[in-house]
């Protein structure tokens, strides 16, 4: 990935763009504030920044990768943030989280999010249990089938795990353009509190048939891969960001994607991922300030073609 440091402010032209609905943020005028917003079937409000840990927490017990993650952690709660998305499959990652928010205190603070990914009833619920074991809690926020795998029985898995108390929310994912349909006809299905999909200013399949689906039945939406696993960053490099950035509030690269995000109406959670304390930092700074506009959207379009 290009550091972010080579990517400061400066000027680019905007340009006309497609027509979306603005959406409505908690407090646009608050700058520096972390907005939030709500999940459609509850009217519960989550900071429309969180956090992914696929590759960032996936580390050992030393000193030298944990200490990193503790500070990253520190400063997201203390930036009024409060998702965490993490799989199974990530390695080390539960571990970790678990471990490392146990230490802090702030499990209490944390809306937590895994995932069921594997097939068969029974190693659904094994699967489950053990990441209790592994996060170090009895019960998460939101539990999702992992890329849809044998998503009608571990859906009813998670049906079964929230009417027991172990999940207050039900979620199902994806991170390729190539499961949208699928998953679009699988949310008007078994209509799920969450979805959690991939779209960037270069990956913007979700427009077409995820995001509608979403407005329509009232699914809250987490978005992955906001900055494309890094392309976005090849694609600006030694480019300035655009001459409406101040005016945004944004002041990095990373910003200006995130806010590319969170722009779209049908958004309600951003999850970068990052090991990184800076770039925690500089990830918080999109969740404030107004929404991107037409014009402002389709200028990042064309900046990276």
């Amino acid at each position: 990935m290009i550091s972010r440091r080579s990517f400061l402010s400066g000027l680019a032209a905007a340009s006309a763009g497609i027509a979306l609905a603005r959406p409505a943020f908690s407090n646009p005028a608050e700058s520096g504030t972390i907005q939030t917003r709500a999940i459609p079937s509850s009217g519960e409000r989550l900071p429309v920044i969180g956090m992914g840990s696929s590759g960032s927490f996936e580390v050992g017990n030393s000193a030298a990768e944990l200490d990193p993650l503790r500070e990253v952690l520190k400063r997201f709660f203390a930036g009024g943030a409060t998702v965490i998305d993490t799989a199974p499959s990530y390695g080390t990652a539960e571990d970790v989280i678990g471990q490392l928010l146990e230490e802090l205190g702030l499990r209490s603070k944390t809306f937590l999010a895994t995932k069921l990914g594997t097939s068969g009833r029974e190693a659904g619920l094994a699967q489950f249990q053990n990441s209790l074991k592994r996060l170090r809690t009895d019960k998460v926020e939101l539990l999702q089938v992992h890329n849809l795998r044998d998503w009608r029985t571990q859906f009813e898995v998670i049906k079964e795990l929230k009417a027991q108390g172990k999940t207050r929310y039900t979620g199902l994912t994806h991170y390729v353009d190539s499961g949208h349909d699928e998953l679009a006809e699988v949310v008007r299905t078994v209509k799920p509190d969450f979805l959690q999909i991939n779209y960037s200013v270069i990956s913007r399949s979700a427009e077409q048939k995820v995001f509608p689906v979403a407005r329509e039945l009232g699914v809250a939406v987490l978005i992955n891969r906001a900055f494309d696993d890094g392309r976005l960053f090849s694609k600006v490099q030694g480019k300035s960001l655009p001459s409406w950035a101040a005016e945004a509030g944004i002041t990095s690269w990373a910003q200006a994607f995130l806010r590319f995000a969170l722009s779209h109406p049908a958004v309600t959670t951003v999850i970068p991922a990052t090991g990184k304390p800076d770039r925690q930092s500089d990830n918080l700074k999109a969740g404030s300030g107004p929404a991107l506009t037409e014009a402002q959207r389709q200028s990042l379009i064309n900046t990276v073609g």
